[in-house]
């Protein structure tokens, strides 16, 4: 039975047996988090994805738990990105990949390892703050051990040790790094960090799993939102469906969570917002003969060079994504633009929009994959046995405000009944939604019970990983990539 919210006079006059709803468009991450949160608590609310599938946007990876990928950002990001890792990872549990992440600064890069050990120093502590807050914070292990240094001394010691089946200690996840990566072309000490890895495909199934269920939620795949009609208190949406068919729908509230294609929904509404986008792509890598149980790994560079940061990321069956943060590689040349006077919605290249939607050649599959394999080559040699192991995984970022080296944000707000999710990092989404709640609360008296802000999905808390996973593996079917992108990883 639906239930009936009467509205504050500030939120305005609404019948009392009128339903509220709210009206989200884009099933990304941003989106599909939001109408798990909000469709969990009684909100009634309607879901609007162009795509036959949800979460199939940027090459999502890694939880960022720390921003320790980001030599460059300020102290206050590393934390705000340690927290919503947690309320990520605590949200979808059956979607990371606990294994570390190991850091180097190559003997080539201007950096010093020294640069981000105090900030370790500052996470490493509110991290323990946050798990005596509340025990169930402790989502990346003790917080004692929340990162690793690994000497020079250490690393020719681990390399005389047998590679383990099952890694356990930090030590043990670097022993397969100090037997294949050359020892005297990195800075010391290397840091090992519990950043674990995220899997995009068990995300996306945790999110249909749990929509597809809900009672709340009318979910609207295949439907491309193509107006949207300020009423009185509240939005018409017109949408058409793969088969051509216009539909309006109204809402008494609205959530523009369309991603890089958020200001095309802000031009529409006359809400101007200064913004960047920027295309990524992250490519697909098989390496049949990697020994071992790897960790990621992650060799800063100097961001838009050719000795830009690499990252290989590890999968089951001898799968790696990979990262180069390089022109020839993960960025491309024009594909970082910015907003104007004229226009929210930045003019990303009509040839990178196509490959945002997948619209890739082979030849150029081909090409910047084997660029990746190289580039990660130069500090694993037998790295260059690897081969093409699928398309690339990829899309666009939007990155609000002036600064593009933004990590951290969230939620804004125009007005009293419409709202942007603008997420960096997908880690972000939980903490975009409760912003939007406590604005229905405080605005549009909706009634939330105790504990509503606590990091949890009551949609999808009690599915099993072997539900998730299971239906993780029919998304990689259905999008053309390998299913070993939908298995946890390390393999048990």
């Amino acid at each position: 039975m639906k239930s009936t919210i009467e509205l504050s006079e500030k939120g305005g006059a609404l019948a009392s047996n009128k339903v509220f709803k709210v009206g989200i468009i884009g099933g990304g991450v941003a989106g599909s988090t939001v109408a798990l949160k909000l469709s969990g608590l009684g909100i009634e609310t309607m879901l609007f994805e162009a795509n036959e599938s949800l979460v199939s946007g940027p090459p999502i990876c890694h939880l960022h738990a720390g921003g320790n990928l980001y030599r460059d950002i300020s102290e206050q990001q590393c934390i705000t990105l340690l927290e919503q890792s947690i309320e990520t990872v605590r949200a979808y549990p059956h979607s990371v990949n606990r294994r570390p992440t190991v850091i180097a600064i190559p003997t080539s890069d201007s950096g010093e390892p020294s640069a981000i050990l105090s900030r370790l120093d500052v996470l490493t502590a509110h991290y323990q703050s946050l798990v005596a807050q509340d025990p169930d914070n402790a989502v990346l292990g003790a917080p004692e051990d929340y990162y690793t240094l690994v000497s020079r001394k250490d690393m020719e010691a681990l390399a005389q040790l047998p590679l383990p089946e099952s890694p356990k200690t930090p030590q043990e996840w670097v022993i397969p790094v100090a037997h294949y990566m050359p020892h005297e072309k990195f800075k010391y000490p290397i840091v090992v960090v519990q950043e674990y890895g995220l899997s995009v495909f068990r995300l996306a199934a945790t999110a249909a799993l749990g929509l597809e269920n809900s009672p709340h939620c009318e979910l609207k795949l295949g439907h491309k939102v193509t107006d949207l009609v300020a009423e009185n208190q509240g939005w018409t949406i017109q949408a058409q469906n793969v088969g051509g068919e216009v539909a309006s729908q109204r809402v008494d509230y609205l959530i523009n969570a369309a991603g890089f294609r958020t200001g095309i929904f802000d031009d529409i509404v006359a809400a101007p917002r200064k913004r960047w986008v920027e295309y990524k792509a992250a490519y697909v890598a098989h390496w049949p003969s990697k020994a071992g149980q790897w960790p990621e790994v992650i060799v800063h560079g100097e961001r838009g060079t050719p000795q830009g940061m690499a990252q290989l990321t590890p999968y089951p069956q001898g799968f790696i994504q990979l990262h180069g943060m390089t022109q020839e590689i993960t960025l491309f040349e024009g594909g970082l633009v910015k907003s104007d006077s004229e226009t929210a919605y930045p003019p990303l290249p009509e040839s990178m929009v196509v490959k945002a939607d997948g619209g890739w050649e082979w030849s150029e599959i081909r090409e910047r994959t084997s660029r990746a394999i190289s580039h990660f080559a130069n500090w694993l040699p037998a790295f260059e046995q690897a081969e093409v192991g699928g398309k690339p995984l990829c899309g666009a970022q939007q990155i609000p405000g002036d600064d593009p080296s933004l990590r951290a944000a969230d939620a804004s707000f125009e007005g009293e009944r419409y709202a942007r999710v603008e997420l960096v990092k997908a880690s972000s989404a939980l903490q975009a939604a409760n912003r939007i709640l406590e604005q229905l609360e405080a605005l549009h008296g909706v009634k939330l019970p105790a504990g509503w802000n606590t990091p949890t999905l009551s949609l999808t808390e009690s599915l099993s990983e072997a539900q998730v996973v299971e239906k993780a593996k029919s998304l990689t079917a259905l999008r053309g990539y390998p299913e070993a992108l939908a298995i946890p990883f390390p393999v048990k």
